[in-house]
C-alpha cells in the first residue's frame, strides 16, 4: 500500500512538473496570436527598423501637430482599426504598430521587444508630430503605459486595460507557480505612477477577459487627477469598440495640460 500510494505522488509530481515546464516554454503562445494583415482603403503601409525587426506601421498621413499611435489586443489586425480611430480623431496623423511576427512585421514578440518597438515609433512620429496621443487596446494597453512612462505623450487612453499579466494568469493558472514561470509580465501597474499625461481608461462592463477589478486597480495606480474611468455599458472585451458610446469617449479625451 506505501509502494502505491508512492508511486502515485511520485508520478503526480512528475506530472505537475511537466506542465510547469510546458507553461515556461510555450506561454508566449497564451499570450501573442498573430493575425495577418488586411488591406483597408485610404491606407498607407511604411516600414520601422528596429533592433533585430522589420516592422510594419499602417498609417493614415495628415499634416499637422497631431498624431495618433495605436497598439492593439493579442489576436487583432490593426488594419480594422483605422476606420474608427480616423472618424474620432480626423485632425490626426495616424499609425497602427504590427506586433513583431503580426501582419507582416519581422522578429518574434515579447514584452521587451515591444516595449522597445514602441518607443522607436514614438520617436519617429513625434520628428514630424509636436502632440502624439497613445491609444492602446487589451494587451496593447500595458505597451502604452510603458511608453507613456517614458515619452512626453500628449494625450493617453487605454482600452480594456489590466494591472497585469502575471495577476491575470495567476487568476487562471492558480496551481501553478506564474510569479516564476512566467517571463512576459505586462505590469501595467509598476509604470502608471510615473504618468503624467492625461489619461482615459476605457472599460467594458461586462469583460469575460480582464476584469473589471483589474481595470480599477490599474486606474489607482496613476497620480491624482492625472486618469479618468469610464465603463461602457453593455459591452464586453470584443464588443467594446462597437457600442455606440465608444468614438464619443474617445472624442472626449482630455486635452493636455
Amino acid at each position: 500500500m506505501l509502494r502505491t500510494v508512492s508511486t502515485f505522488l511520485i508520478i503526480l509530481a512528475s506530472t505537475y512538473l511537466a506542465l510547469c515546464v510546458l507553461l515556461f516554454f510555450f506561454q508566449r503562445a497564451f499570450i501573442y496570436f498573430p493575425q495577418p494583415r488586411a488591406q483597408v482603403p485610404g491606407a498607407e503601409t511604411w516600414q520601422l527598423t528596429t533592433d533585430g525587426a522589420q516592422l510594419l506601421v499602417t498609417a493614415r498621413p495628415h499634416s499637422g501637430p497631431h498624431a495618433l499611435i495605436y497598439f492593439g489586443g493579442n489576436a487583432e489586425d490593426v488594419s480594422y482599426s483605422l476606420p474608427g480611430l480616423a472618424a474620432a480623431f480626423p485632425d490626426h496623423a495616424i499609425y497602427l504598430l504590427h506586433y513583431r511576427g503580426y501582419g507582416g512585421s519581422s522578429g518574434t514578440p515579447s514584452e521587451a521587444a515591444l516595449f522597445a518597438d514602441a518607443l522607436a515609433l514614438f520617436d519617429r512620429v513625434q520628428a514630424g508630430h509636436r502632440h502624439v496621443t497613445v491609444v492602446g487596446r487589451s494587451l496593447g494597453s500595458g505597451v502604452a503605459v510603458h511608453l507613456a512612462s517614458q515619452r512626453p505623450v500628449a494625450r493617453l487612453v487605454l482600452v480594456t486595460p489590466y494591472s497585469s499579466i502575471q495577476q491575470l494568469a495567476e487568476q487562471r493558472f492558480p496551481y501553478f507557480p506564474m510569479r516564476w514561470l512566467l517571463r512576459d509580465k505586462f505590469e501595467s501597474w509598476r509604470y502608471a505612477g510615473q504618468v503624467s499625461a492625461p489619461t482615459l481608461l476605457l472599460a467594458a462592463e461586462g469583460d469575460e477577459v480582464i476584469p473589471l477589478a483589474s481595470t480599477q486597480a490599474l486606474y489607482e495606480r496613476f497620480p491624482a487627477g492625472t486618469a479618468r474611468l469610464e465603463v461602457i455599458q453593455g459591452t464586453d472585451h470584443n464588443s467594446i469598440s462597437e457600442s455606440p458610446a465608444y468614438i464619443p469617449a474617445l472624442r472626449d479625451l482630455p486635452r493636455q495640460r
